[in-house]
């Protein structure tokens, strides 16, 4: 260290034992070279946070520092930044390099160091920005740039039997928080407070279920009144009052794997036309359920369910589409686009793909049941239709609480 270097390999302690086997990472990553090969790329730098952790197990904290995953015909080698020390190393899939601090662009010299110079890059245009793309190129002098984004994307909507496993596990850590949630309304309480016990219910019970994972990013939106008009509303110090409608949003993180349980409900008493709007929307959500199988497009279950709004006068009340992949991804990475519920989107759903059913309808403050509206489950489709994982009910009948 003396001598300043560039970067260097802090193999700090022993590996960790990570959230999947070795071999669930080796299969990821031979079947990430075939694409590669494929696409005519002979070294891939992610810089992404999902394509980082979806090959190698490690999600970064970036805190405005770059961080990768390099993988080669050789080699699978996350590229982290001296202020992590050895923890990287520790808990990730392959080899990893520590660049440091000493002089501007010692990231890009690390990468180099596994790339070299003159090759054809695979990278995520998704991801990298057009600063870091000039550097790259500066640095590693490629032969051509191919883009990866699509094919890793396509290749993280099918999910293994291990993934499986993580996602239904996650599912029911969202249960679990649900159930934390309904037990603490009161009218009264404040929105904080009751995202609060949702919260540390779900993270005592990710630490239970997975003893040797790390904890971080699980969190609640707990929403009531005016604040349930949008999906993504942070939580307040609202106090609940008796008639409010109230959205329970549970999101468990395990290991960067993503799972969320929402719910509509009242606090004490629904009126009649909350109740129809309510009622609608279930009719909606459970529609949608029904229609995601092997086969069906995301463009054709969203038009069906298009259709029972529209035949119902609530179509123009819908704010977004009806559901999304889950697997490597949160609030703040991860999207997997190519299969989302929308007119838009042509995908066919397979055996093995994971996507939510949320239906939402938003009718505005001052009209007559005023909210927001949503229910979300999650569904693993298999050979002949769909497995509901999600377990906490949904409906009037057990969530009109406090």
């Amino acid at each position: 260290m003396t001598a300043r270097p560039e970067f260097y390999r802090f193999h700090n302690g022993e590996k960790a034992r990570l959230q999947f086997a070795e071999a669930e990472y080796a299969a990821r990553i031979d079947a990430l070279r075939k694409r590669m090969g494929e696409a005519g790329a002979e070294a891939a730098v992610f810089t992404s946070m999902h394509n980082v952790s979806y090959y190698s197990g490690f999600t970064y904290c970036s805190f405005g520092r770059p961080y990768a995953l390099v993988v080669t015909d050789t080699e699978c080698v996350t590229i982290s930044a001296g202020i992590d020390a050895g923890q990287p190393w520790r808990r990730c899939y392959g080899d990893n390099i520590t660049y440091t601090d000493w002089q501007r662009d010692n990231y890009w010299r690390a990468i180099c160091s596994v790339t070299g110079e003159g090759r054809k890059i695979g990278y995520e245009s998704d991801h990298l920005t057009l600063l870091q793309k000039g550097k790259c190129e500066a640095f590693l002098k490629p032969a051509a740039m191919v883009d990866l984004y699509e094919t890793t994307m396509r290749q993280r909507m099918h999910k293994s039997p291990a993934e499986l496993d993580m996602i239904r596990a996650g599912a029911a850590v969202a249960d679990v928080g649900g159930y934390a949630i309904r037990d603490a309304v009161k009218i009264g309480a404040r929105e904080i407070d009751i995202a609060m016990a949702g919260r540390d219910a779900m993270e005592l019970e990710i630490a239970k279920r997975f003893p040797d994972a790390e904890y971080r990013d699980t969190w609640v939106w707990f929403q009531s009144g005016i604040n349930t008009d949008g999906a993504h509303n942070p939580v307040t110090s609202r106090a609940l009052e008796r008639g409010d409608i109230l959205s329970l949003n549970t999101f468990p993180m395990i290991s960067g794997y993503y799972t969320a349980l929402e719910r509509t409900m009242f606090a004490g008493e629904v009126d009649a036309e909350s109740l129809r709007i309510w009622e609608a929307n279930v009719g909606a959500h459970e529609l949608g359920i029904s229609l995601l199988k092997p086969g069906a497009s995301c463009a054709e279950v969203t038009h069906k369910i298009n259709a029972f709004f529209a035949e119902r006068d609530l179509l123009q009340y819908r704010t977004f589409g009806y559901g999304h992949s889950f697997g490597v991804l949160s609030h703040y990475y991860g999207r997997e686009a190519g299969l989302e519920l929308r007119e838009d989107i042509d995908t066919v759903l397979e055996p093995g793909m994971v996507i939510s059913m949320e239906p939402m309808l938003t009718i505005a403050e001052g009209q007559p049941g005023a909210g927001g509206y949503r229910e979300h489950d999650i569904l693993i489709i298999t050979e002949d239709g769909n497995e509901n994982i999600t377990g906490y009910p949904y409906g009037p009948e057990f969530n009109v609480v406090g």
